[in-house]
């Protein structure tokens, strides 16, 4: 599956109206709190098993990052972006941070 037959599919999944002017905030809470989710499921790890990521939960941590794949899907869809669009030009920018030597330093726009 490509990444933009993912986000066409994910369309048809969500109960709200995509023409909603609450829409485009109701999608960034949800991606919020799911990245919230993923960060509690590390934390327990490092509180609760001494750092031991094989204790990790994989199936339900493949379910918690499902979530906020969905949620970037609903977003890019919102403002009219493909998510391989999204996909692409994420890495496209790593690799050149990465040529450049600034892949570690600070700042957005590097």
């Amino acid at each position: 599956m490509t990444f933009d037959e993912y986000q066409k599919k994910a369309t048809t999944t969500s109960t709200i109206d995509p023409k909603s002017i609450t829409a485009p905030y109701y999608f960034a809470l949800g991606l919020n709190g799911e990245a919230g989710e993923i960060a509690e499921k590390m934390k327990k790890i490092i509180r609760n098993h001494d750092n031991d990521i094989t204790k990790l939960d994989l199936d339900d941590f493949k379910k918690e990052l499902g979530d906020v794949l969905w949620y970037v899907s609903m977003m890019s869809s919102q403002v009219g972006l493909s998510l391989e669009d999204v996909a692409a030009t994420n890495l496209a920018k790593l690799a050149d941070r990465k040529v450049r030597g600034v892949i570690k330093s600070t700042g957005d726009n590097r």
